[in-house]
């Protein structure tokens, strides 16, 4: 592989927190260097003129829903690489809700070596919890993890049997393995689809208290307390469950946090008229909600922002409110609705790419997600001005359900690299 030169760029460091204007060199599938201002002419590297615009880590997407086995008509290795790269998203992390579960070594090395075969992009499988993420019996965390893991989650399934759930932290404690929960009392959220308040009331769509996360969380954390096992929440939507989060990381526990990047940019009112292509788990929330979330992001309190990228066929959305499936594709919107923040003066790009990028990849213990030297040259390169109107049959990805179809959005990718290889040019 050639070198390359990456001149005339923003460059977006989340690691320094800065924006500055500079180049870039890439050499055997890492970053080589990095220059402050113009490079010397004398390289021996093919240049390509970034025009001024941003140059940043490749998003890390920790949370990606892939649908094989078992559901390969909604999305394919193959298309969600196409899509990632389309979106910057240069390492995705896959859930292991698939039809089986992915609970079994063997299991691991089937999607492992179908996303070697397809995918343009780096993809880290994440194994379940229990066996069918039914809640009722562990699996073999030591095997999973030495067949190449790296978290294990039972995804929007609550582990009930906090017996179970405990013994679970205590194994993955042992082993030093990240154990990721989506945070609901599942008494409570069992058969909702909206957030309950004077607006779902007016629908009659049914639905569930901010509190019910909260009390998710809560339990959650009391038994990181107990087990001192790595914890991660992938997936809080509400104001009432930060203090409780604050508070476990004031006492010094191994714990994060991530946000759907849906319950940055959308609220319960966008639901409208049943439009079920916004019906996400959990469900959108209040505006007081989104607003408190951006700024726990800021903060550093909320660590990670994702896609929780999630496809459904039209047949399964094309539902009353309340019967459709939930979920929306994200990893083409990811990168365009997280600059809605941006450009409202909610969050700066460095503070996005550390969500996206650097903190996740962090958590997981990948060398990615900076721009420095000898870390991989995974990289997009985008115009934050550009806009566009979104046009949901022009995505990538085989299923369509996004709730920015016809939005009109700012941001474009331009190029994407992966070690060095260019896997995706607009």
């Amino acid at each position: 592989m050639s070198d390359t030169l990456l001149t005339n760029a923003r460059l977006i460091d989340p690691e320094a927190g800065t924006e500055t204007d500079g180049a870039l060199l890439i050499s055997g599938g890492l970053i080589a260097r990095v220059f402050a201002g113009p490079p010397p002419a004398d390289t021996g590297a093919a240049v390509v003129d970034c025009r001024g615009k941003c140059l940043a880590p490749g998003i890390v997407d920790l949370g990606v829903k892939i649908c094989e086995p078992g559901e390969r008509h909604k999305e394919s290795f193959r298309s969600a690489g196409r899509a990632a790269a389309a979106g910057g998203v240069t390492t995705m992390i896959t859930r292991p809700d698939t039809l089986p579960a992915i609970d079994s070594p063997e299991q691991l090395e089937f999607v492992s070596r179908r996303a070697a075969e397809a995918a343009p992009v780096r993809i880290h499988p994440m194994a379940a919890l229990t066996k069918g993420r039914q809640g009722r019996e562990m699996v073999e965390i030591g095997f999973l993890q030495d067949a190449g893991a790296v978290a294990f989650t039972d995804a929007d399934a609550v582990v009930t049997d906090t017996k179970v759930f405990s013994r679970c932290l205590t194994y993955a404690r042992a082993l030093g393995a990240l154990v990721i929960a989506h945070p609901q009392e599942p008494g409570l959220t069992g058969g909702a689809a909206a957030t309950s308040g004077k607006f779902a009331s007016l629908r009659g769509i049914p639905a569930v208290s901010p509190m019910a996360e909260r009390m998710g969380l809560e339990r959650d954390l009391a038994l990181v307390e107990m087990t001192r096992a790595r914890y991660h929440a992938d997936n809080l939507s509400t104001a009432a469950a930060l203090p409780a989060l604050e508070r476990a990381k004031a006492a010094g526990l191994d714990v994060t946090a991530g946000v759907n990047v849906h319950h940055l940019t959308l609220n319960a009112l966008d639901v409208g008229d049943y439009r079920t292509f916004f019906k996400i788990k959990p469900p959108l929330r209040d505006e007081d909600d989104r607003l408190a979330m951006i700024e726990a992001v800021g903060a550093g309190l909320i660590d990670v922002i994702s896609s929780m990228h999630t496809p459904q066929d039209e047949e399964s959305k094309r539902l009353p409110f309340e019967e459709a499936a939930s979920g929306a594709v994200a990893l083409q919107t990811l990168l365009p609705a997280a600059l809605r923040l941006y450009h409202a003066g909610q969050l700066t790009l460095p503070q996005l790419f550390r969500a996206m990028a650097l903190t996740p990849a962090q958590r997981l213990g990948l060398p990615a997600g900076r721009l420095s030297e000898s870390a991989p040259a995974d990289l997009v390169l985008f115009d934050p001005d550009a806009p566009f109107v979104l046009d949901r049959f022009k995505l990538e990805s085989k299923s369509k359900n996004t709730p920015f179809d016809g939005a009109r959005m700012e941001g474009k990718v331009l190029k994407t690299w992966v070690g060095g290889r260019e896997v995706f040019a607009a």
